[in-house]
């Protein structure tokens, strides 16, 4: 069974990305928060994957609690 993931913060982390594959840190355990490095090994918790065909911001969620678990609200960038 999974452990719970680690709630970083209650307010959503804005960065804009490169066009690409992302992972996101669904277990909270990561050194480089939204991102994933591997820590999630032996806790059950995937990464969630993140794809972007155009540079873009995105509110990165926190809480690990949102509909679409990685994302708070997505907007595209200039």
């Amino acid at each position: 069974m999974p452990e719970e993931p680690v709630i970083g913060d209650s307010e959503p982390q804005l960065l804009e990305v490169e066009a690409g594959v992302h992972f996101w840190c669904a277990c909270g355990h990561s050194g480089h928060l939204p991102f994933c490095d591997g820590s999630h090994k032996g806790t059950g918790i995937q990464p969630v994957r993140f794809v972007t065909a155009v540079p873009v911001t995105v509110a990165w969620c926190p809480c690990k609690h949102g509909e679409v678990p990685s994302v708070c609200e997505e907007t595209k960038g200039p």
